[in-house]
């Protein structure tokens, strides 16, 4: 028989886990027993699909979502409406801003926070900002990919000026003052921009305005070759001081950007000299009078055949896993405590299985802490903070206890809720 203290099995306790730990913390060990024994874990609640967005027909061009916050596309074989794409939730997309703080992003603080679940960047009158900076995504670079996310701006002068934009494929060319470059999907207080693909601090500037289908040729010349819709309509399609979505996909030298269900841009960039293939993500604050910026709810989906769009450390945690020891509030994990649990990890999504029950979820990494630092966010939206080594077949992670404070080293504490798991590549 156990002791009383110490922790029970990590394969019941496979219901709630997030990297096979989360159900070690956010309650005591009588009640965790008492829970299980009484066999009255919630059921888990399956995804419910909710019905086309009722509101304007969707016009020539235009994008009709299906489901809520998980609007991830698919294209669908018969158009729904004439030239219309239905988008419905689909897998494979990552969550890269975990809505709870800037962890995986750098950027000056003094502008940028985190309110509400939302990306916040804010200038004023006593914070004024004299050139363009960037909240940089620190957890990998983007190649081919859709991103998905919704923003909102509001100006807070009498210009009513307030712009922003999203970066990709970009280039940083002041570290220090987390400058960026490159492609970035334009967006804007205004009446003019949002929608269009800028060349922040390059040498084409605008490449495409907003409805054009444009190719800039090998001789880096542009061209229009046509419009994906009328401007006036696609900005009234805009909510002003509230939120949009936006979405970019960016596949090969194919560039594309759509607010609201509504193509804004499509680019071809045949400029071999200045094309980017891949290149970092970033979130822009404007120069200029006061103004607010928010974004919420950002997602990405590497494409296929595109990059790996994340760092050397993932890449290295790709593969299954097994556990092969492990410690608890400062006491070892026998083989009974372990189970026979395997963790599959694909880009930067997680998969637990054990023979009763399957957890899934999102992580990020900052390699650029010593030890790495983790955050994973399982499906039922739970967050863990962690520290992690890998290398070759082997990895262990050092989790939190339930809200806790990221641990500081590969050990656990009595009472401390921290978990400390040891895995092995498994082989064939």
């Amino acid at each position: 028989m156990k002791s009383p203290n110490r922790t029970n099995s990590l394969t019941s306790l496979g219901l709630a886990c997030v990297f096979t730990v989360l159900a070690l913390t956010g309650r005591s060990q009588e009640q965790l027993n008492d829970k299980l024994r009484r066999n009255d874990v919630p059921p888990r609640k399956t995804d419910e699909k909710t019905p086309i967005r009722s509101g304007r027909p969707a016009r020539s061009g235009a994008l009709v979502f299906e489901g809520d916050d998980e609007k991830a596309p698919i294209r669908s074989g018969t158009p729904a409406l004439s030239g219309a794409l239905v988008f419905e939730v689909e897998a494979g997309f990552t969550k890269i801003f975990n809505g709870k703080d800037l962890a995986g992003w750098d950027g000056n603080l003094k502008l940028w926070s985190m309110k509400d679940g939302a990306i916040v960047g804010q200038t004023t009158t006593n914070n004024p900002l004299k050139g363009n900076t960037f909240l940089i995504w620190t957890n990998g670079t983007t190649a081919d990919f859709e991103l998905r996310c919704s923003y909102r701006i509001t100006s807070q002068n009498e210009k009513g000026f307030a712009n922003s934009g999203i970066q990709y494929r970009s280039k940083v060319l002041d570290p220090a003052g987390w400058v960026v470059g490159g492609y970035q999907a334009d967006f804007e207080a205004g009446a003019t921009y949002s929608g269009i693909l800028y060349e922040e601090r390059m040498t084409r500037g605008i490449m495409a305005a907003r409805g054009e289908k444009v190719v800039w040729d090998k001789d880096c010349k542009k061209q229009v070759t046509g419009a994906v819709g009328k401007s006036d309509e696609i900005q009234a399609a805009i909510k002003k001081n509230d939120w949009n979505d936006y979405v970019v996909i960016a596949r090969g030298n194919h560039l594309q950007h759509f607010i609201n269900g509504l193509a804004t841009v499509d680019v071809t960039d045949e400029c071999e000299a200045k094309a980017a293939k891949s290149g970092v993500l970033a979130l822009q604050v404007h120069a200029g009078p006061p103004m607010t910026v928010e974004f919420k709810n950002v997602r990405l989906k590497v494409l296929s055949g595109g990059a790996a769009a994340v760092p050397d450390d993932v890449q290295k945690m790709q593969g299954v896993w097994k556990i092969v020891k492990g410690e608890a509030n400062g006491s070892a994990l026998g083989a009974d405590d372990v189970g026979p649990i395997v963790v599959t990890i694909k880009d930067q999504s997680y998969r637990v299985a054990n023979p009763d029950e399957i957890d899934s979820g999102t992580f990020t990494v900052d390699a650029s802490k010593q030890p790495g630092q983790m955050d994973i966010q399982s499906r039922a939206g739970r967050t863990m903070k962690a520290i992690y080594e890998a290398s070759g077949d082997a990895m262990r992670i050092c989790y939190a206890g339930d809200g806790g404070a990221r641990p500081a080293a590969f050990a656990t504490a009595a009472d401390s809720g921290e978990v400390l798991i040891t895995y092995a590549r498994k082989k064939d």
